[in-house]
C-alpha cells in the first residue's frame, strides 16, 4: 500500500481503537506505526493489541512498525488532609520524610532521590504545571520552598524537577517487566521516557541489545542540555512536547522542536513530534486552525512522523484525526513552498564512503530526473542515510529481514517491502526496476537509482550506485555505472 505522503503518522491504542476492526480502519485511514502507551496498558492487553497489528499487517502484506512507550519514574507528593490544601502564592512551603497527611504548609514527599539532588534556587513544578515553587533550603530530610504559583494541591499529584539531575535509571521495576514484555512480544521500537543524559540510553541498550530500536524521548531540560549526545546514543527521538512543557517555558518549546528536529536530521536519526497535535478532535470532528498549523510546522520542518495520542487512544473521533493529518501533510507536501523550507536546513553528509554515497545518489536522482530510489539494506543504514538527504523522489528500502522492513515504516519518505536478497548485480537491478514498476514509482522509459553494498548482503557497506531504465513490462533496458 503506497501513501501519497513521505511524512509517516503514529497513532496511539487504546480504549477507542483497540478493536482489531478500528486498528484496520485507522491503518487504512493513514497510519504507518502504532503506539501501544506501557502506562495504560496491562501485559494481557499489550499482547492483544500487538496480535491485532501484527495481523492487519499480514492481510495487507504492508510493514506496519509497533511502538512500545515505556512510562519512566513518576514522582508524587502523599496525601492531604481531605485531599487537597489551597497553597497560597508568596508563602513558603515544605516537603518533608512525615507520612502523615499534609496541610497548607506542608506535605509528605516519598523519594529520597530528590532530597539528595535537589538544591537553593532549584524549582519544583507540580500538577502539570498549575503550582510553581523556587527551593530555597534544603537537607536530606526537608525541602523549603517558595510559591511562586500558588493555587489547589490534591493528593498523590505530581511533582517535577526541571533543574534537578536526578541519580536514578530511566526505567523503574516496572518498565523492567513491561520491557521484557514488549521484547518478548517482538516490538519494533521502545519508547524511553525520562532520559536525563546519554548514559541513561546506554544503559537501556545493554538491557535491550539489538532485539529493538531505542527511541528518546525529549522532555526535560537536562536532555536538551546533552541533545548532541543523545541523538548519538539513540536510533530515533521524540519531541515529548507536553512534558518539555511542564519542565520548561512553554514559549521556548517551539524553538526547542525546531532544534532537535534539525539535528536528528542532521545526524540521520528518525524524529518524531508529538502531543496535542490534534487535540480538539478528541471531542470534535475538526481541528482548530492553530492546530492545522502546528501540524504543517513539523512537516514543513522534515520530521520523520507526526503523533497522536489521545486523539485516536480515547478520542471520540480517531479514524477522522488519522484523516486529517493525513489529509494536512498531502497538502503540505505539495505546497510550492515545501521544497525550499525543507532544504533550508540541509546538513553536510558526515565524513564517511557510505554517507557520501547516500548524498551522491541524492545528487544524481535529482539531475537526472530518475523516478525512485531503491535501496537495498539489511539493517536499514543504508535507508537512513539516502533519507538523511530528503530526496524529492520516492524511497523504496528493500530488505530480506523482517524487523527492518518494520522499522523503517517510521522514516520520512520510505517505502519498505521485504524481499529475499538478489543473487548477483544483475538479478538485483531486475528485481528493483520489477518492484519499483509494480509499486507505480517509475513509469516505461522511466529510471531509477539502486545502491547497495558490495558484497550483497554486507550491513553497513553501502558502497555502489547503479542506474538503470525500465521498459514497458518493468525490466531494465540500460543500466550505468
Amino acid at each position: 500500500m503506497r501513501r501519497n505522503r513521505r511524512v509517516k503518522i503514529v497513532a496511539t491504542l487504546g480504549p477507542a481503537s483497540a478493536a482489531p476492526e478500528m486498528i484496520e480502519r485507522l491503518f487504512l485511514a493513514g497510519v504507518d506505526v502504532f503506539r501501544i502507551n506501557m502506562s495504560h496498558s496491562s501485559h494481557d492487553g499489550a499482547k492483544t493489541l500487538y496480535n491485532a497489528v501484527r495481523a492487519c499487517a499480514a492481510r495487507h502484506r504492508h510493514p506496519i512498525g509497533i511502538l512500545a512507550d515505556l512510562q519512566g519514574p513518576k514522582f508524587r507528593v502523599g496525601e492531604f488532609q481531605g485531599g487537597r490544601a489551597d497553597i497560597e502564592t508568596k508563602s513558603q512551603f515544605r516537603f518533608d520524610r512525615n507520612e502523615t497527611p499534609g496541610n497548607a504548609e506542608r506535605v509528605f514527599l516519598p523519594h529520597s532521590q530528590i532530597f539528595d539532588a535537589i538544591e537553593p534556587g532549584h524549582h519544583l513544578v507540580l500538577d502539570d504545571g498549575k503550582l510553581r515553587m523556587r527551593v530555597v533550603d534544603a537537607s536530606k530530610t526537608e525541602i523549603v520552598a517558595e510559591v511562586v504559583v500558588g493555587g489547589m494541591l490534591a493528593s498523590r499529584k505530581g511533582i517535577s524537577m526541571p533543574d534537578t539531575l536526578l541519580a536514578i535509571s530511566p526505567l523503574t521495576e516496572k518498565d523492567k517487566l513491561d520491557l521484557a514484555h514488549a521484547l518478548k512480544l517482538g516490538v519494533d521500537w521502545v519508547a524511553l521516557s525520562f532520559v536525563q543524559r546519554a548514559e541513561d540510553v546506554h544503559e537501556v541498550r545493554r538491557q535491550i541489545g539489538t532485539r529493538a530500536a531505542i527511541l528518546s524521548k525529549i522532555e526535560k531540560p537536562s536532555a536538551v542540555a546533552d541533545l548532541e549526545d543523545i541523538i548519538a546514543a539513540s536510533d530515533g527521538i521524540m519531541v515529548a512536547r507536553g512534558d518539555l512543557g511542564v519542565e520548561m517555558p512553554v514559549e521556548k518549546v517551539p524553538g526547542i522542536q525546531k532544534r532537535i528536529t534539525q539535528m536528528s536530521r542532521a545526524a540521520g536519526k528518525p524524529v518524531i513530534v508529538a502531543t496535542q497535535m490534534l487535540e480538539s478532535m478528541i471531542s470534535s470532528p475538526m481541528p482548530t486552525r492553530a492546530e492545522v498549523s502546528d501540524v504543517a510546522t513539523a512537516v514543513f520542518d522534515g520530521a520523520d512522523a507526526i503523533m497522536l495520542s489521545a486523539e485516536s487512544a480515547v478520542g471520540q473521533y480517531p479514524t477522522e484525526a488519522i484523516q486529517m493529518m493525513d489529509k494536512i501533510a498531502i497538502e503540505v507536501e505539495s505546497d510550492p513552498v515545501y521544497e525550499a523550507i525543507l532544504y533550508a536546513t540541509k546538513t553536510m553528509p558526515q565524513p564517511t564512503g557510505a554517507d557520501a554515497i547516500a548524498a551522491a545518489a541524492s545528487a544524481i536522482a535529482d539531475t537526472v530526473k530518475l523516478g525512485a530510489i531503491v535501496c537495498y539494506t539489511a539493517t536499514g543504514s543504508t535507508v537512513l542515510r539516502v533519507t538523511r538527504e530528503r530526496p524529492g523522489i520516492p524511497v523504496i528500502g528493500l530488505t530480506p529481514v523482517e524487523s527492518t522492513a518494520r522499522r523503517l515504516a517510521l522514516v520520512w519518505g520510505v517505502q519498505s517491502i521485504l524481499t529475499g536478497d538478489p543473487e548477483n548485480l544483475s538479478h538485483m537491478v531486475r528485481k528493483a526496476c520489477r518492484i519499483a514498476f509494480e509499486e507505480g514509482l517509475v513509469k516505461p522509459r522511466d529510471g531509477l537509482l539502486i545502491t547497495a553494498g558490495i558484497p550483497l548482503g554486507s550491513p553497513g557497506a553501502t558502497n555502489m550506485i547503479r542506474i538503470a531504465f525500465v521498459d514497458e513490462s518493468g525490466a531494465p533496458i540500460a543500466e550505468d555505472v
